[in-house]
């Protein structure tokens, strides 16, 4: 089955720096033992990355969250280390805002029978991915899995999960 998995910003911002919560750490186990389902299958596995810069205090969103984080080359941009070696020679997606326009011009290219999506922050960066991917391909079934993605809190993320299955997104 020709069937992607988008893994969303699992950085160690989100995971235990800057932005990191507990359920965002509790989901890292999931999150690695899903990309080895996928790349055992032969799966195409692709990575987004929250990317800033320096300037990230002026852009709209650093005046709207003005908590540096993913700043491109430091350790809060990368992946923890044991996702980062699972990541090697994917394709990866550096994207300086929510959802990556690249990302889903790719699987829309690609023509997936299937896309999953887990990852980091359910809420804001996960939701905007797919329900821009829902956009492009309205045919192409989307799953999200619940257990491999964490919010900024557990009340948004349950808040976006019903948004997106409201969006006929298959919520597991």
């Amino acid at each position: 089955m020709n069937k992607v998995l988008v893994v969303v910003d699992m950085q160690n911002d989100f995971i235990s720096g800057s932005l990191g919560t507990k359920e965002a750490e509790a989901i890292v186990p999931a999150v690695i033992e899903k990309i080895k389902e996928y790349r055992q299958r032969g799966a195409r596995v692709v990575y987004t990355y929250d990317t800033h810069g320096e300037d990230y205090p002026e852009t709209q969103e650093g005046k709207n969250l003005p908590v540096k984080h993913c700043i491109r080359g430091t350790w809060g941009w990368e992946l923890p280390e044991e996702i980062a070696g699972l990541a090697e020679g994917a394709d990866k997606y550096e994207k300086p805002t929510f959802g990556s326009k690249e990302l889903i011009q790719d699987l829309a290219r690609w023509n997936p029978e299937e896309i999953e999506f887990v990852g980091l922050c359910t809420d804001i960066c996960v939701v905007s991915n797919v329900l821009g991917t829902k956009a492009w391909l309205p045919e192409t079934p989307i799953t999200v899995d619940s257990s491999c993605c964490a919010g900024v809190t557990p009340e948004s993320h349950r808040a976006a999960l019903d948004t997106m299955r409201s969006c006929q997104v298959r919520i597991v």
